[in-house]
């Protein structure tokens, strides 16, 4: 029977605590930074050779999609209770509110070096150290909105632009391409600074700390955003019956995006799956 993910908002007290204890576990286990050193290895630009799954490519959304279910496994092992939450950041944009509260993710950073004091996961619990990074910041980090160069969250209309677009990605399925849902919601835009960053790739720079770069899985507000990515694609797919994750074939022999990029039915790396396989969830979990 499928489970449920629950918006962050709507969580109980007593759920809010499961799903820390059983993020707190998982970390003691040594599973967690698994997941962090997963994210690192592939977080490979379309500016790199080689292929191209977890970002600015089409399988972005199908590799989180997997990466999300091997971290919701991990945590049910712990707790068969536990599901992901999705954190809706075109409702709840406070960095005082939901989830950036004590008794779950714990508030933004102390100004000086955007180090967390607050809630479960601050260092001085003893119980969330970095171990894995890219660099060598042990404690974790938040700087939400950034004051010191404002920046806002996506609003609803950023989401329906991305929304009503009716082909998954298009040519040539990276960072530049300004059709298709992919890019639109990943959010790799033109011009520099704050402009240029929509959607997904906002949120990231608007949490700030930790989860600006590869190792952006050491704040667990990571997982929360992907799963709001993620419901969006469901949303997508609802909206355009029948539309279906592109390219359907590799591409062609003398394109510059052969054997850099992930067609329907080929396996997508680190895993032995295909988009194909990921497009239809609804026997595993739905949302709320």
């Amino acid at each position: 029977m499928a489970y449920t993910r629950k918006d962050v908002g709507t969580l109980t007290r007593d759920e809010k605590r499961r799903f820390v204890a059983a993020l707190l576990e998982v970390k003691r286990r040594g599973e967690y930074d698994e997941f962090v050193r997963t994210h690192i290895e592939y977080y490979v630009p379309d500016g790199e050779d080689g292929l191209r799954t977890a970002h600015m490519a089409p399988s972005f959304l199908p590799w989180h999609r997997r990466f999300l279910l091997d971290l919701e496994a991990a945590l049910r092992r712990v707790d068969a209770s536990v599901t992901l939450p999705y954190w809706d950041w075109t409702k709840r944009r406070s960095a005082t509110g939901g989830p950036w509260t004590a008794d779950l993710l714990g508030g933004t950073g102390r100004r000086a070096d955007h180090r967390v004091t607050t809630g479960p996961f601050a260092y001085a619990e003893g119980n969330w150290r970095l171990k894995v990074n890219v660099t060598d910041t042990k404690f974790l980090t938040r700087d939400l909105g950034r004051p010191d160069a404002p920046i806002e969250l996506p609003v609803a209309s950023d989401v329906e632009w991305a929304l009503r677009d009716a082909s998954y990605d298009t040519a040539p399925y990276d960072s530049t391409v300004r059709t298709g849902f992919r890019n639109k919601l990943e959010g790799w835009g033109t011009g520099r600074g704050s402009v240029s960053w929509r959607n997904h790739n906002r949120v990231h720079r608007w949490v700030g700390g930790a989860m600006v770069g590869a190792a952006s899985v050491n704040d667990p507000v990571f997982w929360l955003h992907h799963a709001f990515v993620d419901l969006l694609w469901t949303r997508w797919q609802a909206r355009h019956r029948g539309a279906r994750y592109l390219p359907a074939q590799p591409p062609g022999r003398g394109d510059a995006q052969r054997g850099r990029v992930v067609a329907r039915h080929e396996p997508l790396p680190p895993w032995d799956v295909t988009p194909d396989e990921l497009e239809d969830v609804s026997r595993i979990y739905r949302y709320a």
